[in-house]
């Protein structure tokens, strides 16, 4: 199985889902966001390509982590000592390397490398270190992106917050406006109850003035018939006597009657004179009378127009207080969108009271942890202390018994040369008896060669005798 997984890591590495950046825009990248100072003018591309130093390439993870992590510089030379740890100060070399190259195991998934082994930091390759180097680019471009939009998030969040006491602020006002504009002080309140009853007296008045005023309207108007009906009457009757003197004056001309037929005719056109002289005399009459009562109805007119002039004013009165009716409905319709913007907000205001609260309590948790956390590695530090004194003193005892084992293996050093030499001695002692009793032994043997021979010579003569 794991061999399976490292088989799918290999090939999801081989198609990368990040842009492979070229050595120069790497170099850049890191000289600019991620190193400071000196470091930053050192790093050239030397550092990569074609042979990548291994110190260059540590401590530039080392800034990667403390960028993106918050480590601080020591926090990568402490080592998590456990009781049964004998000799650490062996360790103290590898301990940075070990504590950066784990926590690049645990950072480089981000960044979709999935195969980071211990010999790209000890004896990193080009084309490896290129590709690892631009999979972090590519997370540290992502993540700057992303801090961008959560700053302009707080800095919208912060301007909401500034609306939003801007809106409390001012809807405060609003409201102590209203209260003002709706409550009537105490020493005005005995005139505003004058002015609402005078107000309502007059508004009676006005009605009754304008049903008097509609009646001689209508009286007028009929008078005012009545006298186009009359001067019509007149206009005929003028139209009828000029008509009579033009028959009278062509009467007068045919005349050749007898004159007591004239005397008749003119007693009978005085008569008609006459009842046209009276007819026209009470006209006259009633003119009169139609003029005096329109000189009334004139009269009654200017009376109106004072009278409307009053309800005119009147009328501003009501439109002003009628304004200020709308007014009053407008701030109090302005109050409500308000008082709804005012609740929108203070429900976003609780959400994000509450976020910040779940922030909040999360941060103090982090804190209480970071607490514990902190207790924890003092208390640790401590037992380290206490250990590492201990393993210091036992560290003198051991040196002690080294020098002792020392001085001993000197005695015995010059003891083993004491022996080497007399070993030597009784080998060239051994060496010389060997080789005396090697040219014994030789002339031995040939005293015993010639003897067997003899003997056999012997043997083969008494061989032949028998």
């Amino acid at each position: 199985m794991a061999a399976k997984q490292y088989e799918k890591d290999a090939a999801a590495m081989t198609q990368n889902t990040f842009p492979v950046y070229k050595v120069d825009a790497i170099v850049q990248f890191y000289r600019t966001e991620v190193l400071t100072g000196q470091e930053a003018k050192h790093f050239t591309k030397n550092d990569i390509t074609p042979n990548p130093k291994a110190e260059a390439i540590q401590r530039l993870y080392m800034r990667v982590l403390q960028l993106v992590f918050r480590f601080k510089p020591e926090s990568f030379y402490t080592m998590p000592l456990s009781e049964n740890l004998q000799y650490p100060m062996l360790y103290e070399g590898v301990t940075p390397i070990m504590n950066v190259y784990m926590r690049m195991c645990q950072f480089l998934p981000i960044c979709l490398v999935y195969d980071f082994s211990l010999n790209d930091m000890i004896s990193p390759k080009a084309k490896r270190t290129i590709t690892i180097l631009s999979a972090i680019q590519n997370f540290l471009i992502f993540r700057k992106g992303r801090l961008e939009v959560t700053a302009a998030h707080q800095q919208s969040f912060r301007s909401d917050l500034d609306r939003l006491q801007a809106y409390t602020r001012e809807i405060k006002e609003a409201e102590k406006k209203i209260e003002e504009l709706s409550i009537i002080p105490p020493e005005q309140q005995a005139e505003a109850k004058e002015l609402a009853a005078a107000l309502t007296e007059l508004t009676t008045n006005t009605q009754h003035e304008y049903q008097d005023v509609s009646a001689m309207n209508e009286k007028v108007a009929q008078c005012k018939t009545e006298i186009a009906e009359i001067s019509q009457k007149l206009s005929q009757r003028r139209v009828e006597v000029a008509t009579l003197k033009d028959e009278i004056v062509k009467l007068k001309s045919q005349i050749v009657e007898s004159p007591e037929e004239l005397r008749n005719e003119m007693e009978r056109m005085k008569e008609t004179v006459k009842n046209i002289k009276m007819s026209k005399d009470l006209a006259d009459e009633r003119l009169v009378e139609l003029q005096m009562r329109v000189q009334c109805a004139g009269q009654v007119e200017a009376e109106i127009q004072v009278l409307l002039k009053q309800l005119q004013d009147l009328q501003d009165s009501m439109c002003q207080t009628n304004q200020q009716k709308e007014k009053v409905q407008d701030l109090a319709a302005l109050y409500e969108a308000l008082q709804k913007e005012l609740r929108n907000l203070s429900t976003e205001e609780a959400q994000l009271r509450r976020a910040l609260a779940m922030k909040l309590d999360k941060e103090s948790k982090q804190q209480i942890r970071r607490l514990k956390k902190k207790e924890v590695k003092d208390q640790q530090v401590k037992i380290i202390y206490g250990q590492y004194d201990k393993i210091h003193e036992k560290r003198e005892e051991v040196v002690k018994l080294i020098e002792e084992k020392n001085r001993e293996t000197k005695q015995f050093n010059e003891k083993m040369h004491m022996l080497k030499d007399k070993c030597s001695q009784r080998t060239q002692k051994a060496q010389e008896i060997y080789e005396r009793l090697c040219c014994s032994l030789e002339l031995y043997n040939s005293q015993i060669e010639t003897v067997v021979l003899k003997t056999n010579r012997d043997i083969s003569t008494m061989k032949s005798h028998f």
